[in-house]
């Protein structure tokens, strides 16, 4: 099972109405996730903006592929693209660059 960590820059002044749109994440949604293989999936949101992303999965790439693949992670890109800085054309999905784990206590 990989574990994959990444970060992201939510825009300050948006971080109230990001954490709040992440409330109520789309039923679809949530189960496109989940049958793509994103598991144990979190984020975790800094006053500053600051996004950490954590999931489990056997394979990222797998994983980020067959959430591509489907309209509703479309949909949901595009809503959220909005909310983060520096993606540089791309959508949030595709902007995550997956941090070098160097420690794991198990």
């Amino acid at each position: 099972m990989q574990r994959v960590c990444f970060l992201l820059k939510v825009r300050s002044e948006r971080v109230a109405e990001y954490r709040d749109r992440h409330q109520d994440v789309w039923a679809d949604m949530r189960a496109a996730l989940f049958e793509a293989g994103w598991h144990n999936y979190s984020l975790f949101l800094r006053e500053d903006g600051l996004l950490v992303g954590y999931l489990e999965t056997d394979d990222f790439e797998a994983a980020r592929a067959a959430m591509e693949a489907t309209e509703v992670n479309a949909r949901w890109q595009a809503e959220m693209a909005e909310y983060f800085e520096e993606l540089e054309g791309q959508a949030p999905d595709a902007a995550m660059r997956p941090l070098t784990e160097v420690f794991h206590l198990a």
